[in-house]
């Protein structure tokens, strides 16, 4: 054991903090309002004008509330923009709680598919502890949303509209992962009697009825037809589709190719080199479906892709670390929002890649960018739109500074059209395997 605190050094510490005259204000400010509001720099919130250069109206935000379905409300709100522009509709949005059905459905065969394939491995290896910790859960990457919408497609919000547990998932979660824990364990048991592949699929089988019905109980079924009624607001004309399925909703109505679509990041830690394509093992949800993949490119790179789709009238779904330099009641993301190091006479002064590299930072939540600012061709702030409801932010929505997306941004969605020739050949590279535990397998999970 390594040498221990003792008296003498306790005694100096406190002196030194004494000695200044300005701890004591600072101490007094801190302990009656807390270190956020004593910190705040109001110079910051000056800096943070919401008003942009280049903007998309993108009307009314959602609201996730009590969930982790940030990634899934991002996505569909890129869709729902093209859809009320397009069909003149005014705040219409596309049902969470129907994807969010089948992605749990899907993550929970992922996960029992992972058990059978790691049956040999220690149960209290990393491994299978990793996979044991979070069988499923509300997080996800827009890769994840892809394979939904590609098996199942999109209804609109009236169709499946939120429920109690959709809304408030705690309690969602807490009773699918205990029963899957429960399956693992019989699975593996099954393993070890020496039950063949075709005896643990068959049981995997009755595991999955359970899981179908006990989600089904809570969100509702699935419609597997439904009728699409809706009036434009301009022409005040009614429209009425009937007997539609999802999947042909999703192909007559949002129309984007999914596949055109691919994933930007920003990992400057050494062991991934930038114009190289990375995946995550054990990252997923449907088998057989899209898989995780990743162009890694420098901070500028990923900040013209955005801004060029921006240009074009096009909102971007991106990932990013929120809770670090935000304020969800003034609606901004700065990193000069709050002096820490002033106020504590230290400095917090780990570069992005040692944030990830010490776990000080990773992707926790998605959003939409829906404008940005440019000064002589530059951006100096961001317009975001998030998913937590009008009562936050301005009316729900963010501002950002340039200098908080490349400390925190690790992720953008855009159109593979507006990557260069040698992008487009570095996206199609055989991906490198990351570990499930790399910080860039985490998932957009942020209430």
């Amino acid at each position: 054991m390594g040498k221990e605190i003792n008296v003498s050094m306790v005694a100096k510490y406190s002196e030194k903090i004494q000695k200044k005259p300005k701890n004591k204000i600072i101490k007094d400010a801190i302990m009656k309002n807390g270190i956020y509001a004593a910190t705040l720099n109001h110079e910051s919130i000056v800096a943070m004008n919401p008003v942009f250069s280049e903007e998309i109206e993108t009307g009314k935000v959602t609201d996730q509330k009590a969930s982790g379905r940030c990634w899934m409300f991002a996505a569909l709100n890129t869709f729902r923009h093209k859809m009320n522009a397009l069909l003149d509709l005014k705040d219409f949005e596309l049902s969470q709680n129907y994807t969010m059905f089948w992605d749990k459905f899907e993550k929970s065969n992922y996960f029992l598919e992972s058990i059978i394939k790691t049956a040999d491995e220690p149960l209290n290896g990393r491994l299978v502890s990793w996979l044991m910790a979070t069988p499923q859960q509300d997080g996800g990457q827009w890769d994840m949303l892809v394979a939904i919408i590609e098996k199942y497609g999109v209804v609109p919000k009236q169709v499946m509209p939120e429920t109690f547990q959709s809304s408030r998932t705690a309690e969602l979660n807490r009773i699918l992962n205990a029963k899957l824990r429960e399956d693992a364990g019989v699975l593996r048991h099954l393993h070890e009697e020496g039950k063949s592949k075709d005896d643990l699929e068959n049981a995997k089988d009755d595991m999955l009825e359970d899981i179908y019905r006990m989600l089904a109980l809570s969100l509702g079924e699935p419609p597997q037809t439904f009728d699409f009624e809706y009036r434009d607001e301009e022409k005040k004309e009614f429209h009425r589709k009937t007997g539609i399925t999802p999947q042909n909703f999703y192909k007559k109505y949002v129309g984007l190719n999914l596949d055109d679509y691919v994933s930007i990041i920003n990992a400057p830690t050494k062991d991934k080199p930038f114009n190289k394509t990375y995946t995550v093992q054990y990252l997923g949800n449907v088998v057989g479906g899209r898989g995780i993949k990743y162009l890694n490119v420098d901070m500028d790179t990923l900040k013209n892709l955005a801004i060029s789709q921006i240009k074009d009238k096009e909102t971007v779904w991106f990932g990013c670390d929120v809770v670090l330099y935000s304020n969800s009641k003034l609606g901004i993301m700065d990193k000069d929002l709050y002096d820490f190091n002033t106020a504590f006479s230290t400095d917090f002064g780990l570069s992005k890649a040692e944030r990830l590299d010490y776990k000080q930072s990773c992707l926790t939540h998605a959003m939409v960018l829906t404008g940005v600012n440019l000064v002589e061709g530059k951006p100096n702030r961001w317009k975001v739109e998030n998913s937590w409801g009008e009562k936050v932010g301005q009316k729900g929505y963010f501002v950002m500074s340039d200098k908080w997306m490349d400390a925190f941004t690790y992720q953008v969605v855009v159109n593979k059209k507006y990557l260069t020739d040698e992008l487009k050949k570095a996206y199609e590279q055989k991906p490198i395997e990351l570990k499930p535990w790399d910080p860039m397998g985490a998932l957009a999970i942020m209430e």
